[in-house]
């Protein structure tokens, strides 16, 4: 898969070159470019923003800088292109996993100020995404989100396709909690049901947790 993403702040985006995405792009496995949008300025001062019409707080990304940026990548028409905005859909799992089997190309383009010209939407946009009810500083960070999770779902990032199949939001639960060495710690123990040896009993118990951690914490997800 390809990614281009169009910022303003490119520095911004070194965490995707760490950990499991860092290793993901030296194996080829998700091709991500970075693209600064003030490149692309015809302002002597290579300046991205100005005063909305109309008046209002805050400062609005130009369109011009954007348009070509957008067309300077290749293949650009047959590409998906979101804009990260409070204003979009709420990211889900399942629309990670639709995303990542669905596109071979996606462009993400990270607004900033109090957002971009709506023009920039009408031409170019097809999707737009919010990582929740909250509204950031720039698209810079949600873009990262969704460049992490799109990325478990492509073959070889994770060391196992199980990683996905079992974890949070897979099957509208919550994930069962889980344990690892040593068996007591701190006076807390390791539940005997998962040293039993026992497949059949240890998803069932998983199953049962993951119910009532749900019940608990998310109850609109059973719903």
């Amino acid at each position: 898969m390809r990614i281009d993403i169009l910022t303003l702040f490119p520095e911004m985006f070194a965490p995707l070159k760490e950990s499991l995405l860092g290793k993901a792009v030296e194996k080829q496995l998700i091709d991500i470019h970075y693209i600064q949008i003030r490149d692309f300025s015809k302002d002597k001062h290579k300046k991205c923003d100005d005063t909305p019409f109309g008046g209002g707080a805050g400062m609005l990304m130009t369109p011009q800088p954007i348009a070509d940026a957008i067309e300077s990548i290749p293949n650009y028409k047959h590409a998906h292109i979101v804009y990260l905005s409070p204003k979009g859909t709420t990211l889900t799992q399942a629309k990670v996993q639709q995303m990542a089997q669905t596109y071979e190309h996606l462009i993400l383009l990270c607004g900033h100020y109090e957002g971009v010209d709506e023009r920039i939407i009408s031409l170019y946009v097809h999707e737009e995404i919010s990582i929740g009810d909250y509204v950031l500083t720039g698209g810079e960070l949600p873009a990262m989100v969704l460049v992490d999770a799109i990325a478990r779902y492509i073959p070889g990032v994770l060391g196992s396709s199980e990683s996905t199949q079992n974890e949070s939001f897979s099957q509208n639960t919550l994930e069962y909690p889980q344990y690892t060495r040593p068996q007591e710690f701190r006076g807390l123990k390791v539940p005997d049901v998962l040293l039993s040896g026992n497949h059949q009993e240890i998803e069932r118990w998983r199953t049962q947790q993951a119910q009532i951690l749900t019940q608990k914490r998310r109850p609109d997800l059973l719903q």
